[in-house]
């Protein structure tokens, strides 16, 4: 990503120019930056579902609404968290009333979760919300170049997942 040709009031300049014979201190540098904007961006956009949730509300509500009756520890693992750190995120969507717990029918200790009609609703205007705002932020990014982007992002992903022991 060329960082000179983005619109912007103070010219930013690439954030590995200073290294350019290393493509990992730049990637480092590039994903540094982008996780802090995201997480700015999370923060505004959780405020748009209760003005109590936490940043990673958001992205939680979108798992549950595009996989209803899920479980706690699948959530967990999803998102690289304990299962305590969950169980707690949990607790405050249920007590906003925006997600809703059953029992599972193929196991007696477990809960399954899904969005409630206020969690739907909430969940659907953050996530337009957030597709809103990368439209604006890449109005001069090609369609191809935007599917190229997505590409990478869940090459990369997919990559991350897999524990540092097993490279």
């Amino acid at each position: 990503m060329d960082t000179e040709s983005t619109p912007s009031t103070t010219p930013i300049p690439a954030a590995g120019a200073d290294s350019a014979d290393d493509p990992m201190r730049s990637l480092e540098s590039e994903l540094g930056l982008l996780l802090r904007r995201s997480h700015a961006m999370s923060r505004q956009l959780a405020h748009r579902v209760h003005p109590d949730v936490e940043p990673s509300a958001s992205p939680l509500l979108a798992r549950i609404a595009k996989t209803p009756d899920v479980r706690a520890s699948e959530l967990a693992a999803l998102f690289g968290v304990g299962r305590s750190t969950m169980s707690r995120q949990l607790s405050r969507l249920d007590e906003l009333g925006l997600i809703e717990r059953r029992p599972d029918p193929d196991d007696s200790r477990g809960q399954l979760i899904r969005l409630t009609e206020l969690g739907i609703r909430r969940s659907h205007d953050v996530r337009a919300a957030g597709r809103a705002f990368l439209r604006r932020a890449l109005r001069s990014w090609s369609d191809e170049d935007a599917a190229l982007l997505a590409a990478q992002l869940a090459r990369l992903n997919r990559d991350l997942g897999v524990p540092p022991d097993r490279d």
